[in-house]
């Protein structure tokens, strides 16, 4: 386990660092004899919030948003400060983590609406991108169900239609999650054509409820209503809420108290969007609090992550801002830090009280890996199908070499925040390539962590190599590239 330390830190507090550490291992290795002999699975809760932001929680950096609950957790669990995105929007990271594949490799690179309608109006037509995630790849939850996990999928989806929901793709229950990315609203009946031109969008799978109900909470309900039907069984909860997702709508009392708290200084402004992920993070307590009661905290392995970064907003300036990633650059949609960081907390089952944090990079596609290696899953694919890496060892042990691997990633569209672009992340340097202008951009992130130098013409042997690394890793996946538009027309200014 790797533990930041500072400067301020006496003798006694590293001793007493130095001891959870040893406890820490010793927590793992006993979890490794235990799942040797078959005698106990650990349950897996998965969290992943959507839109959320690397610095939307306190424990990141927050001024505006109060988030106690996932504050505590980060304190007694391990905190990523270099988690990335596999993509810097929302179906594709949602499919590499079901997968394990990155979604250039799946052919999965925007979100599923925008797969089916590709915006033809800019001077390249995007590349190709499916609108679900085929069933010929074994999911996250088909490998846990194969070895006696009840899987359940609570919110959304987002990966196909009834052909490819949840219940096709090894969950035994789906509430809530749909081939839409968004709600219509998030308050009771959690439906209405008014927000999509018309396309009537619901919530399936929830109770009769009442004027005011709010989304977050009963899908949370419905979480504690499925940890209670595993009985003794271990389970695989994927909880995927739509909050801190547009439409921004929370319960008015809660977007009052922030209204009120607002200062001119904060980065953070949107009383809302605070409210949003205030109800999110005390729904969180909620179920650890179940978890607790149940005596199943403390042998289930929780993940709480994000699906991108931070929706800035229209940039055009139509609707508020909704949220910041300062310090970090940019935003969801984004390749820069502020798309594809995001916030990660990790619990493994049968640990003790002992918080770190790690600062390697880490992706999405690693998670599945992790996952599998703490259920006891035996991975039967080559590993040259791999796009992630068991992230067990390096967090288990101080000793334990990180790999020295590039991370890459492929948005072949446009979005609010950016034309289509891939990169690569390396030791310290990070390379974007833009399609549209053949524009290339370097930064060193250790120096330059907010990215605000581009040294492509200080470093161009460093850029050369780096770009070419990038062509051939998109080869290699068969990456779809996008293409000339021959019908398109020069806006007039």
């Amino acid at each position: 386990m790797r533990v930041v330390y500072n400067d301020s830190m006496r003798p006694a507090t590293l001793r007493m660092l130095f001891l959870q550490i040893c406890i820490f291992v010793s927590a793992f290795n006993n979890l490794q004899k235990i799942q040797a002999k078959s005698i106990v699975k650990p349950n897996i809760l998965v969290i992943i919030a959507d839109d959320l932001g690397w610095s939307d929680l306190g424990c990141y950096g927050a001024d505006l948003h109060e988030t106690p609950i996932l504050d505590q957790f980060a304190h007694n669990s391990i905190r990523f400060t270099n988690a990335y995105s596999a993509s810097p929007v929302c179906s594709p990271t949602r499919a590499a983590l079901m997968t394990g594949l990155h979604p250039a490799r799946l052919g999965i690179t925007i979100w599923s609406e925008g797969a089916r309608k590709p915006d033809n109006l800019q001077k390249l037509i995007p590349g190709e991108s499916l609108d679900h995630l085929p069933l010929k790849y074994q999911t996250l939850a088909e490998k846990l169900s194969s070895i006696g996990y009840r899987t359940a999928s609570i919110g959304k989806w987002h990966l196909g239609d009834t052909d490819q929901a949840p219940e096709t793709q090894g969950f035994d229950i789906n509430i809530g999650g749909t081939r839409w990315g968004a709600p219509a609203t998030f308050f009771w009946p959690f439906k209405n054509d008014k927000r999509f031109g018309g396309e009537y969008r619901y919530i399936p799978g929830l109770t009769f409820g009442k004027t005011g109900d709010y989304l977050t909470d009963q899908l949370t309900n419905k979480a504690l209503e499925v940890i209670d039907q595993a009985n003794d069984q271990p389970f695989f909860l994927y909880l995927a809420h739509y909050a801190p997702h547009t439409p921004i709508e929370a319960p008015e009392l809660l977007t009052e108290k922030y209204r009120q708290k607002i200062r001119p200084e904060y980065n953070h402004q949107n009383p809302t969007y605070a409210a949003m992920i205030e109800n999110l993070d005390t729904n969180i307590g909620r179920i650890f609090e179940h978890l607790k009661k149940n005596s199943k905290f403390d042998q289930t392995m929780i993940l709480f992550t994000s699906d991108n970064g931070g929706y800035l907003g229209d940039t055009k300036g139509r609707n508020k801002i909704v949220t910041t990633n300062n310090p970090l650059r940019s935003g969801k949609g984004s390749l820069y830090e502020g798309g594809i960081r995001v916030p990660l907390l990790m619990k493994l089952p049968f640990a003790p009280k002992s918080g770190c944090i790690m600062n390697q990079r880490v992706v999405t596609t690693d998670l599945h890996h992790t996952l599998l290696n703490i259920a006891g899953y035996q991975e039967k694919e080559p590993k040259d199908h791999h796009d992630g890496i068991n992230l067990l060892p390096m967090i288990s042990s101080a000793e334990a070499e990180w790999p020295d691997r590039p991370l890459y990633f492929h948005y072949p569209h446009y979005y609010e925040t950016t034309e289509p672009v891939s990169c690569i992340i390396h030791k310290n340097y990070k390379l974007l390539h833009y399609a549209e202008d053949q524009k290339t951009e370097l930064y060193d992130l250790i120096r330059d962590p907010y990215e605000t130098s581009n040294i492509v013409h200080a470093e161009l042997d460093l850029a050369m190599e780096l770009k070419l690394r990038l062509q051939e890793w998109k080869h290699d996946v068969k990456a779809k590239e996008p293409r000339k538009n021959p019908d398109y027309q020069v806006k007039q200014k």
